[in-house]
Formats: C-alpha cells, structure tokens, sequence
C-alpha cells in the first residue's frame, strides 16, 4: 500500500486514538463531541453535571474529573475507531502512558491559555521519546481565548517537535465564528449542532492564511527535498501531496499538526475527525513503530481491571491475527472476550487487528505483557512504573475487614503500577504510597466500592531510632523460686556505641566456664529483644555488647532465665549511655521547570533540607534538578506544595541516605508522642 493508497483507501483494521492532556482541558467533552457527531450517542451530557458518556465510575463522577481511561467505540465514515479518554491529572499519570502505548495516535488536548502551556512538558516529552504520533487540538476557543500567534510559539518551546499549524481562526470580534484550512484554502463557518459551511475566505484573514500556509509547507518540506524544490521554484504543490506528506511525517512522528475548536459547541471536531481519519497510522504501521515483528497473533495489555461482578479484566490492543476466547497463552486460558464501551461489557467472542477488547480472568497476566502464539512476552519499551511521592498508612475500620484488606490492596496495586503496598517492619504499619493525597483516596474508594473494605488513614510514622553516645558496664542478676525448679541467671555485660551505620554487634569473652556456653546465646536473644524498643522508645542501633562474666546454677538456671537477665541488664544499663533520637535522612531528587528553582529551594530550606546544589535536568530543556537531604518527617506533603508552586510540574525521587541524630525541642516532642498511650495522638 502506498502513501497515497493509505490516505484515499480504508485502512485495515480499526485505529485507535488516546485522548490526553492536563486536568481541565477539556478532554471528557470532546470525547462526547466526537460520540455525538457520529451519532454514536444522540445527546451529550455535561462534566459538570455529571451525566457525561465518559467518567461514568463513582469516583470520576464525585470529583468530576477523570479517574481513569474510558473506552468508547464508534465510526466514522465507515471508518471504526476506539477513542480512549485518559485522566488528566499528574497523579494518574501512570495509567495515561499505559493507554498511549498501544494507540496509534494521541490527541493532545490543550487550553488557549498562554501560562498553562508549560504544563504540557512532560507528556509532550514521553510522547516524543516514546515516537507516538500525536496532534494538538487546542480547545476553548470560543472563549477568550489567546491568539493563535502567541500560543503556537509558547507552545513550540515546550515540543521538541515542529508544530504544524492546520488550520487559522476566522474572528468576529474575540470569537472564534470559523476557520480557513491550510491545506485546501477553503473556509468555514461554524454551525451549532451541524457540519460547518463553506464561505469565501474573509479579507481579513487572506495575509495570515498566505503566511500561515507557506510556513506550514516550510516546515514538511525539511523533511521532503520534492515538496523543497517545488517550494524554491514557486510551484503550488497539489493539495493531494501536501496531504500524503502529512500522513507520511506524523506516521514518523516528525511533526505536530495543530487544530482547533470548541467541544462543548462541536466546532472543529469534524474537521479533527477528518484529519484523524486521513492521517493516523494504520493498526500494522503502529506495530511496525513498536518493533512487533512476528507472531500469528499478538495481543498488548494495556490496562487490568478487577470488577465486582466478572472478575479480572486485561485490556488488550490486538496487534495482529484473531483473538479467541478459549485460546491459551503460557498455560492462562482466555475466559471471554469482551467488547467495553462506556461502563458497557458485553461479550463478543473474538477480537480481529486493531481492536482493542477485554480478556476474563487471565489471572498471571499483567498491565505491558505481550501474549504471543500461546506465549507471554514482557514489551522491552514498556513505561517504567512512576515514583511514588505521598504516602498514608491504612487500617480497617472493622477489625473484621482486616483479612479482605491486603487481597484487595494487592489488587488495586496490580491495576494501576504506580501503586505500592508496604508492610513497615520499622512501624508495623500497612501503607500504601501513590502519586499524591486525591490518587489514594481514590485507590480507597475503588477497595470500600469493590470489596466493600472501609479503610482509616492517616500520615505514615516516620521509623525513628535511637542510639547511645557512651559505654557503660552492667552487672544484673534474675532470681526466683517458686517451688520445685526455680530460675536464676546472672551476667556481666559492656555496651558501647559504634559508628553510625556499623549496626548491632555482640560477642562474649567469657573465661572459666561461668557462663556455660549453651545459655550465650539466649543472652545474645534477650539483649536483641530489648533493641526492639529503647529508653527513647524506639529500636536501638549502632551498638555493642560483650558478655564478659556471670554465674549460673546447675538446676535453676536455664535458657530463658538467661535471656530475661539479658534484658534486665539492657534496661538498666541504657539510660546510662546518654541515649540519642536518630531520624531517617532522605536524598531528594526534585525535577522543576527552572522558572521555579528559586521557590524549590525555599521550601527545602523550611523544611530543614540541606541543599546538595541543583543542575540542569539531562534532556529536560528549561528544567532543574535539586538534590538536598531532607528529614523524613519533612517529607508527607512535600509534593502538595511542591506542585502548588509549580502548576503542577514538579516531581521528585527520594531514597534513604543515613540516620542523623535529633535533639532539642523536635527530638522531646516525638520521645512524648511515642510515650503517649496509644491512640492518644
């Protein structure tokens, strides 16, 4: 199939298009345009009266905001296609760069505001380093919107590649009434609730759109020496090759078209679906671009939903070949194959290239395997699961609940990646870390929904410790009679404090037989069991204790009368070492748009970080990154204020550095909150 054939003929195989872009922007309304003007749903509903085609879970609908990625099918022009609405915000990101692996195109949703341009950075940059073809589709514009002239600069130093601007507005005033396309030299007349109508180009707009034109075809010709040539002769290239060279450079990801419109008013969206059906790769280009090169049926999950009523769900984008139900792969039988629109699951049998369809119960599958002729495959170019940066600890609020808690974390920490759960050695606490506070709470609200398990939360302890600054000897003895065998042990010990990070240390230098040898190690167990929980009343580290003497008796001395001496000794031998509270250190790296490296800093500077230095961000044009040491309890809502001063932007990876000791006010105020009695706090 040539370029051309690809853009007259109908591709093989339904496409698929991701519908992405920051919170707010406006996503969810033009996947109900783009229902509504191929009659696929006859009357739109609106985000803010939660009556929308998409967002149709509980959660979506409280917050009135996507929570995760809805599928809706529909055609156009005899043309099918799966538009997949992606949420928007930063702390569901994980679930988006899912979805954009396995659509041919993505459909970057934007607001012709000029600050919130910078926003758009980081998925612009891992749709480019990822290649997936995408537009921008500028929305709003019917209202005040900024000037096409500013947003396409504003918005060209956040993308690495060349916008293509597509089209230029038609103005009566500040609304946007129309549009002049650049390709054909044709314009439009917005109508509300029907196509747009063809009008002669107004005067007004004749100089922008020769200029807009003639820079639209500068950049396509950097990447075509004919369409270059014509260009330097002054010939009009045919409007049938500027089109298959379009087609050809956003197949190749080298370039951006840029469109726009108003979905709430369905102005533009006709036109975006041309284009789409025009220009968006075909299912088998797609999978050339991803590297799938063999296998009779080959299959990518993408998403992995646990539902209450069917069970384990892997979506999956059929690369190639018929999918059936009942077909095995590594020993996992596919039990059903499901059709999904909206919050409709309906069985279908079998799935053919380019569909994107549900698989039941394939319980040893997960989100980024490729299921390949009976196989299972893990995609080499899969999205690393993101980094969590919030944190809570979990408990449920019927102690009943508690055996349905973990399977139902483990669960919702199987659909979505960027969740972990955390069994705390340190605390002893189950916590769940995520992208920010609103990501867990819908995390919380999917397990009461789905396993009907009600969670309390509330901020994960920080593990202090404690340690001693000076060695002291101590000599204790244990002795009771109660008739018949009584108990008794005796020891000599020295403890000392070791550098920091060397740990715990025991070893005896017992002559003469006083201890015998078969009762050392109880010893060693009953001063491990006292550094579970110091004077300070936290687990003691970096110290040593030699057992140097003792006595014993042949019939009442035993095993556990040495390790409760060894515990008495520790006891009374601690509160004279001088104890120290140590808190855990972190090493922070914070990723920020430069323009915010001097806020950055402040706030790492309240929060008692030490500043490491800051350098630009490799491969990140106009970002920073800032290394500091924080405290651990500093860190529960950094990444709320982190963002608040960002728009959103700023990120960060943590891991733990070194125990440092705490003194003063702060280390008083946690020895006293530890002594409280429990649930006092």
């Amino acid at each position: 199939m040539t370029d051309s054939d690809f853009r007259l003929s109908h591709p093989t195989g339904p496409r698929v298009a991701a519908l992405v872009g920051p919170q707010s922007a406006g996503k969810t309304s033009l996947l109900e345009s783009l229902l509504a003007v191929t009659e696929t749903i006859q009357r739109k509903g609106l985000v803010k009266d939660a009556n929308t085609f998409g967002d149709g879970s509980e959660e979506a609908r409280a917050r009135q905001m996507s929570t995760e990625a809805n599928l809706a099918q529909t055609r156009f022009l005899d043309e099918d296609w799966t538009f997949v609405d992606c949420p928007g915000s930063v702390e569901l990101e994980q679930e988006s760069r899912n979805v954009m692996m396995a659509v041919d195109a993505a459909i970057v949703v934007v607001e012709p505001t000029l600050d919130r341009v910078v926003s758009l950075s980081p998925l612009l940059r891992f749709l480019d380093a990822s290649q997936i073809p995408h537009f921008l589709f500028i929305n709003k514009m019917d209202a005040n919107a900024a000037s096409t002239r500013d947003l396409i600069p504003a918005l060209q130093a956040v993308s690495a590649r060349p916008l293509v601007l597509r089209e230029v507005p038609i103005r009566d005033g500040e609304a946007v009434t129309g549009y002049v396309d650049l390709v054909s030299e044709r314009a439009y007349h917005y109508e509300s609730g029907r196509p747009s109508s063809m009008i002669k180009i107004p005067d007004s707009v004749v100089d922008r759109e020769q200029a807009a034109r003639q820079e639209m075809l500068e950049h396509l010709a950097d990447f075509d020496d004919a369409l270059l040539e014509q260009l330097l002769e002054d010939t009009v290239p045919p409007s049938e090759e500027i089109y298959d060279q379009l087609a050809r450079d956003l197949r190749d990801d080298l370039i951006v078209p840029v469109m726009f419109g108003a979905a709430e008013r369905d102005n533009g969206v006709r036109r975006l679906l041309k284009a789409l059906r025009h220009e968006v790769p075909t299912v088998a280009q797609t999978a050339a671009r991803r590297g799938i090169d063999g296998g009779n049926v080959v299959a990518q999950v993408f998403k992995t939903v646990h539902a209450p009523h069917t069970g384990k769900l892997s979506f999956v984008r059929i690369w190639r070949g018929t999918l059936n139900d009942g077909m095995t792969f590594a020993d996992h039988r596919v039990s059903g194959v499901f059709r999904v629109h909206g919050q409709s699951v309906q069985k279908a049998g079998a799935g053919a290239p380019g569909d994107v369809v549900a698989l039941g119960r394939m319980d040893g599958v997960r989100t980024g395997d490729v299921l390949v002729d009976g196989r299972i495959e893990r995609a080499p170019d899969w999205p690393e699961p993101l980094s969590p940066v919030f944190s809570m600890a979990l408990s449920a609020e019927d102690r009943n609940d508690e055996v349905k808690m973990m399977p139902a974390l483990t669960r919702l920490a199987e659909e979505d990646e960027s969740l972990r759960v955390v069994h705390d050695g340190d605390t002893g606490e189950i916590q769940l870390h995520g992208r920010g506070e609103i990501h867990l709470q819908i995390a919380c609200d999917r397990m009461r929904r789905r396993a009907n398990v009600r969670v309390a939360v509330r901020p994960a302890q920080v593990p202090y410790k404690e340690t001693i600054r000076r060695s002291t000897p101590q000599h204790s003895r244990f002795k009771r009679q109660t008739g018949g065998h009584g108990q008794f042990a005796d020891i000599h010990i020295e403890v000392r404090p070791q550098d920091r990070g060397e740990g715990f240390q025991f070893d005896e230098k017992v002559v003469g037989g006083s201890v015998p040898r078969n009762f050392i190690p109880a010893v060693e167990a009953g001063v491990r069991d006292y550094l579970q929980r110091g004077p300070l009343g936290f687990p003691v580290v970096d110290l040593a204790v030699t057992l140097t003497d003792g006595q014993f008796h042949t019939v009442d001395s035993s095993d556990q009368a040495f390790r409760t001496v060894a515990r008495m000794a520790m006891q009374e031998a601690l509160p004279k070492c001088q104890p120290v509270l140590l808190e855990p250190i972190l090493e922070v790296a914070i990723a920020v748009p430069n323009e915010f490296t001097p806020r950055v800093q402040r706030v790492l500077s309240s929060r008692r970080g030490q500043i490491l230095g800051f350098d630009a961000k490799s491969g990140w044009d106009g970002w920073d990154e800032v290394r500091a040491y924080i405290p651990q309890a500093e860190m529960h809502d950094l990444i709320v204020e982190l963002r608040s001063l960002s728009l959103g932007l700023a990120t960060y990876t943590c891991q733990f550095d070194h125990l440092q000791e705490l003194s003063g006010r702060l280390a008083d105020q946690v020895v006293e909150r530890r002594r409280a009695p429990e649930g006092a706090a």
